[in-house]
């Protein structure tokens, strides 16, 4: 069944585009960015993740007959702004980071150029959208690299916020860097590889844990991973597993797969399960580890020698339990007078609060030499920054902070996604996004890698959005 999600937006979005109508604002050209201020976990960077959600989204746009009645029903809004609502259709022109990209605060991720109405009626559900899976893809991210290759699985959805939480946040931790999931629905959908093998209610439902292992060894032979801790790991669950596998398995020409450990003292175990396995035969049997594992007890794990070959996680990975909100926000940055785009920014006390101006892009500079980023540069959208000349960096707010880059490459990272709101991008596959996340992740310093006070990547401001941002704050003294 296709859900229209166009009535999922905060209700002021009607009350403002209705006022728009009536004063015949409707039709002025406005832009608006969506950025973010912080990186969650107090991180070096984020994963943009959600594009593909939010296009299907924006293609989608119209009114039914129920809606209209529905907004009828709140005798707010005149039968003229209902007959434009019924009439409905966008026309607004799109960019976005690619999906997959690392990103970083204060540069706009997302922006929406096209008629008031239109590009500010559909801030909800672009904010909704990328900040739910740019939040876990973050997250899948910082735990892959604390498994430091070796394999994570998202095993999240019963604990997850809702059916699109589980089965998007799936997505989101495969884009991040997860190997698979225990969603179905996420494998169907999308191609991510679908993993699991037992609870410990199958353990429990049969008479003995050497019958459920040995039944489930009879079921799955080419493809058996045994849960051993339901009752004692090492007094019960490592014999019976190397029991069925010597009984079972090794009869048929099988190996084992692998045993799975999802309590206790996790490295104390799995140290005597691996020399366990050894003793009796079967080295090539993997280690599986899950409960309630983040990145920084992954990573004690390893310290620690722990023999694990694979984890699973799970709420802490779903619901990004750490830090659970991805603070993305859609400002105005420019008004069209006169066929000309006026800047426009919104002012605080708080400093970080100060929005940047007028129609922007992002340009992300690399060291030629290593492929390494070195920063990125917000511009006007129409500034081309020329490679074959030494470019001048500086620090927006501490302006004597400079650096003059050469021997670099700069890339423009938006790509544009609607054209007077027809669709003109093609998402690539999860698979491809997955890839290009660990090849962009890998242009990154290690020092902006760091779980623990990474290094502030720059983001700064070209020289000409610079002189309009200063301008606009001198005028409003």
């Amino acid at each position: 069944m296709t859900i229209n999600n166009t009535m999922l937006t905060d209700f002021y979005e009607l009350t403002m585009a209705c006022g728009y109508f009536e004063h015949g604002l409707g039709d002025r050209i406005a832009c608006f960015d969506m950025f973010f201020r912080t990186v969650p976990d107090d991180g070096g960077f984020a994963i943009m993740a959600g594009v593909e959600q939010m296009i299907e989204y924006l293609r989608d746009l119209h009114f039914d007959e129920q809606d209209i009645a529905y907004l009828r029903s709140k005798n707010c809004f005149s039968e003229a702004f209902l007959d434009y609502l019924r009439n409905f259709k966008f026309v607004c022109d799109v960019w976005a980071i690619p999906e997959g990209t690392p990103i970083f605060p204060s540069e706009p991720i997302v922006t929406v150029r096209g008629p008031v109405i239109q590009a500010q009626f559909v801030e909800t559900m672009i904010l909704l959208t990328i900040n739910h899976q740019s939040l876990i893809a973050t997250k899948a991210n910082r735990i892959c690299r604390a498994a430091q290759g070796r394999a994570v699985m998202e095993f999240g959805s019963r604990r997850a916020q809702g059916y699109d939480g589980a089965v998007l946040g799936a997505r989101a931790s495969y884009i991040g860097g997860c190997a698979a999931t225990a969603n179905a629905m996420a494998d169907r959908d999308y191609g991510i590889p679908a993993t699991g093998t037992m609870a410990h209610s199958w353990v429990m439902l049969f008479d003995s844990e050497y019958d459920a292992f040995r039944a489930y060894a009879e079921t799955y032979p080419d493809n058996c991973t045994l849960l051993v801790d339901t009752y004692s790991v090492l007094k019960s669950g490592m014999p019976n597993a190397i029991r069925v596998f010597d009984e079972v398995l090794a009869p048929k020409g099988f190996r084992p797969k692998g045993v799975r450990i999802d309590s206790g003292d996790i490295t104390y175990l799995t140290k005597r399960m691996r020399e366990m396995l050894d003793a009796a035969g079967y080295p090539d049997c993997k280690i599986v580890a899950s409960n309630a594992l983040d990145e920084f007890i992954i990573k004690d794990l390893l310290t620690q020698g722990a023999p694990i070959d694979s984890f699973g996680v799970g709420e802490r990975l779903i619901t990004s339990r750490s830090e659970p909100v991805f603070g993305g926000v859609y400002k105005l940055s420019g008004v069209e007078h006169d066929g000309e785009l006026m800047p426009k920014l919104k002012i605080s006390e708080n400093v970080g609060k100060i929005t940047n101006p007028a129609f922007k892009t992002v340009w992300r500079l690399y060291a030629r030499a290593s492929g390494k980023a070195i920063a990125d540069v917000v511009t006007l959208f129409d500034e081309v920054i020329d490679e074959s000349k030494p470019y001048l960096i500086f620090d927006p707010e501490h302006t004597w902070k400079r650096k003059l880059i050469t021997d670099f490459t700069a890339r423009r990272l938006p790509v544009q996604l609607f054209d007077k709101g027809k669709c003109v991008y093609q998402s690539p596959n999860v698979q491809e996004i997955r890839s290009y996340c660990a090849s962009q992740v890998g242009t990154l310093w290690d020092e902006v890698l760091r779980f623990e006070n990474p290094h502030s990547y720059y983001v700064d401001l070209s020289k000409p959005l610079w002189d309009i941002k200063q301008r606009l704050l001198a005028e409003h003294e």
